[in-house]
């Protein structure tokens, strides 16, 4: 299975994706984290995910109705990873029961992932998302500049300063 993903290396700043372009690949990220953002009805960047080691990177939406992508991927360090194209993955999709079981493993697990960022941003305090995302993806707090977190936990820079400097005291 393995024969059918290709290497790939991504310097920080390379797209993996870009707006308008149609995704194709699916990618395994051994290293490194990627960031995803797209711009609001007002110009704004605003980031709608992370993904780090061991994630696999690609916009549904585009890939899986094969319609232009409304987001970026963007490196935001040195990655490496693993590539297959869209027409190989539905043909193992087909033709591999385990690959099957296994890409369905993953979109159960991107989709219950999507669903809990979704109901977080209702249900939670700004506060309780950054404690969340520094529990369960530490490396994001110490890789990721801040401008980045602050967009993803839909606070401005000021307010993701404020709620490290309460929580540093406590």
């Amino acid at each position: 299975m393995a024969s059918h993903f290709a290497p790939v290396a991504f310097r920080k700043g390379d797209y993996f994706l870009k707006e308008g372009a149609r995704s194709n690949d699916y990618l395994f990220l051994e290293k490194g984290i990627i960031r995803s953002f797209l711009f609001d009805t007002e110009g704004t960047e605003v980031t709608t995910n992370f993904y780090t080691s061991g994630n696999v990177v690609f916009e549904a939406a585009s890939f899986f109705q094969r319609i232009p992508s409304q987001e970026n991927f963007i490196a935001l360090s040195e990655c490496t990873g693993w590539i297959i194209a869209f027409e190989e993955l539905n043909r193992l999709f087909h033709s591999l029961p385990l690959f099957r079981e296994t890409g369905r493993a993953i979109l159960v697990k991107t989709l219950v992932s999507l669903k809990m960022r979704t109901l977080s941003m209702i249900n939670q305090t700004a506060e309780e998302r950054y404690a969340s995302l520094l529990a369960t993806q530490p490396e994001i707090i110490r890789q990721v500049p801040l401008k980045y977190i602050a967009s993803y936990l839909g606070i401005t820079d000021t307010s993701l300063s404020r709620i490290r400097k309460e929580m540093a005291t406590k």
